[in-house]
């Protein structure tokens, strides 16, 4: 119904601005979904995915017999639900910050891992031979490259220059 003229269906066109109506976002989630740049969000997720992949083999590991070692163990499992959080927040928000956060975790995990290998750590050493020894550095190396790489060419980081 035209409510004008009371008859026939509505042109209404929005208020006064004669523009249609639009979806109005809420505004705290505005700035978690508009990112036009793919390129740039795609970093965002393989970082996040590289996280989330270094998370999955510390839980898995931490379920098939490292949570009976001391203090290694419950560190395993934090790691892992941590890094499935930092990985969620990363891709979520693809905000540098969230992104140089993520990558200072997963160094400190690789920092974690090559310390229980040369010198050990909490009375527990490692070997780079262990089960996904080396293929979680490698993850873990790659996800820190690649989340500095998207922290580093974030639009709205301090010191960004935009063409």
């Amino acid at each position: 119904m035209n409510p004008s003229t009371g008859t026939g269906p509505s042109t209404d066109t929005g208020p006064t601005t004669g523009t249609p109506p639009t979806h109005r976002t809420a505004g705290w989630l505005r700035p978690l979904i508009a990112r036009p740049d793919l390129a740039h969000s795609a970093l965002f997720w393989t970082g996040a995915v590289l996280v989330a992949a270094s998370a999955a083999i510390h839980l898995h590991l931490w379920s098939t017999g490292y949570r009976h070692i001391a203090t290694i163990g419950p560190l395993f499992l934090l790691q892992g639900v941590a890094g499935l959080l930092a990985a969620v927040a990363v891709a979520v928000t693809r905000h540098w910050l969230v992104a140089t956060a993520a990558a200072g975790f997963v160094a400190g995990t690789i920092g974690g891992l090559l310390l229980s290998v040369e010198v050990g750590l909490f009375g527990f050493r490692d070997s780079l031979s262990a089960p996904y020894a080396t293929s979680s550095l490698i993850i873990e190396i790659a996800a820190v490259v690649v989340l500095v790489a998207a922290a580093g060419t974030s639009p709205g980081r301090p010191g960004h220059q935009t063409d």
